[in-house]
């Protein structure tokens, strides 16, 4: 990962100073180009000038906060990744950062640990050729880098297996992701039986709502979506 980060341009945008310096500095031994603004109308002059590869946002900010900030970068570019840094994890701030199709939502207190997962999301990011959320229907979608599922304005709990199977099927969807895929997800030591596998996807259909997991007899399942 370090490797690749070098030569990328990062943008790193917050208020409290300490906090700033103290970030910035960290992204300065990974990458060679690190730029740094103190609020959103900063930020803005300095995204319009650099094109950074990356941006790193606080979310509560004078002037022009992370989500407003964000929004009006949208309005320009769909594809740069966006990391939201805050305080706040109520469910509306997590859908308003799906909508955005931001990378990462990263909970205070910044870390070396959540800035390394954020900046790796970052990088599956550039990589994908296209959206990383799947809406599989009007109210019902999923997030793939952040690995979330929501119905409305609420996230859904998954099992683990239950996440193993939606992932697979929602980054495969173009396709019919056959059993012996899923057997190597989810089984890969123990082996798969029938009786699991259709226990699982009942499971799962129960938590969409809807009968969006297809099976194509003989073949294994697919993902349907919008």
């Amino acid at each position: 990962m370090t490797t690749k980060l070098k030569k990328l341009t990062v943008l790193y945008v917050e208020d409290e100073e300490m906090i700033r310096q103290n970030a910035v500095e960290y992204l300065s031994r990974i990458c060679d180009n690190v730029l740094e603004a103190k609020d959103g109308v900063e930020a803005l002059r300095v995204y319009k000038k650099h094109k950074p590869d990356i941006i790193i946002s606080d979310i509560k900010m004078p002037n022009m906060n992370g989500l407003e900030f964000a929004s009006e970068i949208r309005k320009l570019d769909r594809e740069t990744p966006i990391i939201i840094a805050t305080a706040h994890t109520q469910t509306h701030y997590l859908l308003k950062a799906v909508e955005l199709q931001l990378v990462k939502y990263i909970v205070k207190p910044i870390t070396s640990v959540k800035l390394q997962e954020a900046l790796s999301l970052s990088l599956d990011y550039l990589s994908l050729k296209e959206s990383n959320v799947v809406h599989i229907n009007d109210v019902t979608l999923y997030d793939i880098l952040n690995k979330s599922l929501f119905i409305g304005e609420s996230i859904v709990k998954l099992t683990k297996n239950e996440q193993l199977l939606l992932h697979l099927l929602a980054t495969n969807r173009q396709r019919v992701v056959n059993y012996e895929e899923i057997e190597n997800t989810i089984w890969a030591y123990e082996g798969m039986s029938i009786d699991a596998l259709r226990s699982l996807v009942r499971a799962l259909r129960k938590k969409l709502d809807g009968d969006f997991v297809e099976n194509i007899s003989g073949v294994g399942y697919r993902l349907v979506s919008k």
